[in-house]
């Protein structure tokens, strides 16, 4: 039976007990780190079916707790949490860590990007390939996914085109996504996700740049009622990663287990969950009465294509720079939109 540990120490306390009672059944006991709230779609669309197919499959001989909401380590220590025993499985964003995932956050890029099932399709199969071997020697990956095209939210000002950004304090994820903002005239303000909300109830930012599922799951939309949707605008690459001591530590039928609840199948399982997150995001937004601005042609709009094919070019620039095959890797994640994951 899969325990989820939530955050708190009561519920700690309690799920313990459950520990120790049923552990004994479980020659294993795998460890599951990610930030998402325990009520969030991934918690349950993705993580709990994961672990209750790693639990059948083994027939109860592996044994899954899940730690939400960052309990075990903050999003941008998760990686290495499951790198460092700290955690035996997590679920992170590879561009929480700086300059560590280069050829993976090609994915980000503009206009690369129209559905979580596409963007999940491309990192899966770059990653499948062999163009990302590099990046994840300390880990064993199990899946990769993305979200949905990322949007621009916020407070008090509509944005509907680029010099409507200027100067406002925008949340991004990632570099990556900071540099697309900038172009634009915002002022990023880099922070994980699961921070957006009191940062913007304090005021301390003016918006924040999310997918429909991210201001549906974090509860933005309570608090920033302007939406501007820019098709393409970008996207981000999470990954679910395993301890190699682990893994290895476990018989090869128990191996086989894991193996089999890897890869394309659940990349795209979290795929569905996020693109039906978007849908409820936005219907959320809908039906609340806020404004929405969808700029025709995405990121091929006259106003903001300059930019966004700035950005793009100068990162690929920054990433070759550092002898990394950045031109190679997103000709191929355009190429697999294009054919395999369109």
């Amino acid at each position: 039976m899969k325990k989820i540990i939530k955050h708190g120490a009561i519920a700690a306390l309690a799920t313990s007990a459950l520990v120790g009672t049923s552990a004994q059944a479980a020659e294993y006991t795998l460890r599951f780190a990610h930030f998402f709230p325990p009520v969030a779609g991934a918690q349950k669309d993705i993580f709990e079916p994961w672990a209750e197919a790693i639990e059948k499959e083994s027939n109860g001989r592996i044994e899954v707790e899940i730690y939400p909401s960052s309990t075990l380590a903050k999003p941008p220590a998760l990686y290495d949490a499951a790198k460092n025993m700290i955690a035996d499985v997590s679920a992170t964003v590879q561009g929480y860590t700086a300059n560590r995932f280069p050829l993976t956050q090609v994915v980000e890029l503009p206009g690369l990007v129209n559905s979580a099932e596409q963007g999940s399709c491309i990192i899966q199969s770059l990653y499948d390939e062999g163009h990302l071997d590099r990046e994840y020697r300390d880990t064993k990956p199990l899946f990769f996914f993305t979200h949905g095209p990322g949007g621009i939210h916020t407070t008090n000002r509509l944005v509907e085109k680029p010099s409507d950004l200027e100067g406002l304090r925008i949340r991004r994820p990632t570099a990556v996504v900071a540099k697309i903002l900038e172009g634009l005239g915002a002022q990023p303000v880099g922070m994980p996700a699961p921070e957006a909300y009191q940062s913007t109830q304090r005021g301390v930012i003016d918006g924040v740049s999310l997918p429909w599922e991210g201001q549906y799951t974090f509860r933005l939309n309570e608090l920033a009622t302007n939406h501007t949707e820019v098709g393409g605008l970008y996207t981000l690459s999470f990954i679910v990663t395993m301890n190699k001591q682990f893994y290895n530590r476990l018989p090869a039928d128990l191996k086989q287990v894991i193996d089999n609840n890897s890869g394309m199948k659940w990349s795209q399982i979290a795929a569905a969950s996020f693109d039906r997150l978007d849908e409820e995001g936005r219907k959320q937004a809908v039906e609340a009465g806020h404004n929405i601005v969808t700029i025709d042609g995405g990121a091929e709009n006259p106003l903001w294509k300059p930019v966004l094919y700035q950005a793009t070019e100068e990162y690929l620039a920054e990433v070759e720079k550092k002898r990394m095959p950045a031109n190679k890797v997103y000709a191929r994640a355009v190429e697999l939109g294009q054919t395999t994951c369109k």
